[in-house]
């Protein structure tokens, strides 16, 4: 498989569909790969130019999807070779993932959220996929590398032997605890997946994919937890005008970045 990398406000991401995420994630568990699939949205971008730990994660990540509909819009207006069809997230392959795994037989993991959501959520999703082969735990442990908590946390996923393991911590500490552990994980394609078994768990209401569709999902996020988010849809963007700036510039000086042909393996 390959597919196209690009420069986008300073950062790589792949310019893979939600059918070429399911097809690599297909192909490393057939092959008995590992891998991890990351996503950048604005609020990575203002991470990884604070925190060296997350360009390190971005940085070994095998695929970075593209989880912005702004983002995409701005490579659209800035001369990239991006499209709507480019938009990866969670929500976006939810339902096509879960079939495959079923069909499959994926063993899947899912480490996160607060106590009694992993189980509400593999309830439900069992009512939709009854053969799916799920487990599951909270996110409510001392995640710190040694601790007898962390141990039995990845005691707990090795000895599962899972196929996708599906962490939603919330950025960053869902992308700090997989760069930190990923070597002492012995199987499975690895996603960062923030809220993904809160809305399975029916504890968070995701944004209508309509407005997804359309670049206000962050409207939607902000106007239900204004305390939360306002810092990051209101004030994180604004420190990305230098590598705005620096997109505009090539687009329109006759100085545009090739996009980049990479070979993803599995």
């Amino acid at each position: 498989m390959e597919t196209t990398r690009i420069s986008l406000l300073g950062e790589p991401v792949d310019l893979v569909t939600p059918a070429e995420v399911m097809a690599f994630t297909a192909r490393r568990i057939a092959s008995g790969e590992r891998g991890v699939v990351a996503n950048h949205n604005l609020h990575s971008l203002y991470l990884v130019r604070r925190e060296p730990e997350m360009r390190a994660f971005y940085g070994g990540a095998d695929l970075i999807e593209l989880d912005s509909t702004p983002m995409i819009f701005w490579g659209r207006l800035t001369r990239k070779p991006v499209s709507r069809s480019h938009r990866c997230t969670y929500l976006d392959w939810r339902e096509a993932f879960w079939a495959l795994a079923e069909q499959e037989h994926w063993r899947v993991f899912y480490l996160g959220g607060a106590p009694g959501v992993a189980e509400r959520a593999m309830a439900s999703l069992r009512g939709r996929h009854p053969r799916a082969i799920l487990a599951g735990r909270d996110g409510y442990f001392d995640a710190t590398p040694g601790s007898a908590d962390n141990d039995a946390v990845l005691a707990e996923i090795n000895a599962f032997r899972p196929d996708v393991l599906f962490v939603g911590m919330g950025m960053p500490r869902q992308e700090l605890w997989i760069g930190r552990h990923y070597e002492r994980l012995e199987r499975g394609v690895v996603f960062p997946v923030g809220a993904a078994f809160d809305y399975e768990a029916g504890v968070q209401t995701a944004a209508p994919r309509w407005l997804g569709r359309i670049g206000l999902e962050w409207a939607f996020r902000l106007a239900s937890s204004p305390g939360r988010m306002a810092e990051r849809y209101l004030v994180e963007p604004w420190s990305l005008i230098p590598a705005a700036f620096t997109d505009l510039v090539q687009a329109y000086a006759g100085r545009r970045e090739p996009a980049e042909a990479s070979p993803i393996t599995g």
